[in-house]
């Protein structure tokens, strides 16, 4: 299987993405069919809920510092030390320094929500070449209304895809008021690059979790949670109904890769000029929460 390649915006340079659980995924989402057992299994709540179980248990706790140390993370951005993690799933689930993530504080600048590999495209009915040619994105069935999707069609989309060495807090890429989240149920499928290059209805077959951003400057902006493979559950931190600051927290993943869709109004932004370069050749933008996504 082709490499993940993705440009990262820190060190402006191209990357090769070291991938967590790497040989399950070529096993699951490689060339030859998938193990007909495996992959049903892998897909169902009930597998990833007994591995977030795992995660939370006293004994995942040894599996930290070699995480830390083969995705070669800074342990200086961690809000708290690596030895106050009683277990795998309180380090996965970490927050950061504030300094750590500067929120660019322009009111005409939306950010990323949070840490990860981005694809962005200026319109969400023409996404259907985001990974394999010929794959129809389906933004109704993703949104769970017709509506919705008629309002958002011609608008940017932005698709924001955490790795398990991310951290997994996500965050409001602008001010504003948060409706509650709807869930909408689905199965578990992986939403790494090998698997959506398979399938890219992975993202609406997904269990996943719609919130209406309601805000000055950029009209109704949508934030879609979408669990994955080994996701214990999507946890939402906000107070529903009440003003959001940009780049205050919206919630966290619990353990295992996942993603996180952006959608705006027709001409509410122009994403940022990187992001639509390298979505263009189909490379995603590795780029940290509250740096610049639109305007």
């Amino acid at each position: 299987m082709t490499p993940i390649r993705f440009f990262n915006r820190r060190t402006g340079s191209l990357e090769t993405e070291r991938v967590y659980g790497d040989f399950w995924l070529r096993l699951l989402y490689g060339p030859l069919p998938a193990r007909p057992v495996l992959h049903a299994v892998a897909k169902r709540a009930f597998f990833s809920r007994w591995y977030g179980r795992r995660m939370k248990q006293p004994a995942s706790r040894r599996r930290i510092a070699p995480f830390i140390a083969k995705f070669g993370l800074d342990c200086g951005e961690f809000a708290d030390p690596p030895p106050s993690f009683a277990t795998f799933n309180d380090f996965f689930i970490r927050r950061l320094k504030p300094e750590a993530r500067p929120v660019d504080p322009r009111p005409h600048v939306a950010v990323f929500p949070c840490d990860g590999r981005h694809l962005g495209f200026p319109e969400a009915a023409r996404v259907d070449a985001a990974f394999v040619k010929g794959q129809h994105f389906d933004l109704e069935a993703l949104l769970g209304s017709p509506e919705l999707a008629r309002r958002h069609a011609r608008g940017p989309l932005v698709l924001s895809r955490l790795s398990p060495a991310d951290c997994h807090r996500f965050h409001f890429p602008a001010d504003g008021v948060p409706s509650d989240p709807v869930f909408l149920n689905g199965f578990l499928f992986s939403v790494s690059p090998y698997a959506l290059r398979r399938n890219l209805a992975y993202l609406w077959q997904n269990k996943r979790f719609l919130t209406k951003l309601r805000t000055e400057r950029f009209g109704t902006v949508l934030m879609v949670e979408i669990g994955a493979t080994n996701v214990g559950s999507v946890r939402q931190t906000h107070q529903p109904g009440q003003p959001a600051r940009k780049g205050s927290e919206k919630g966290y993943f619990e353990f295992g890769g996942s993603a996180l869709i952006t959608l705006f109004e027709p001409g509410a932004v122009s994403l940022a000029a990187d992001l639509l370069e390298h979505s263009a050749n189909q490379t995603e933008l590795y780029a940290p929460s509250g740096t610049p996504m639109a305007e």
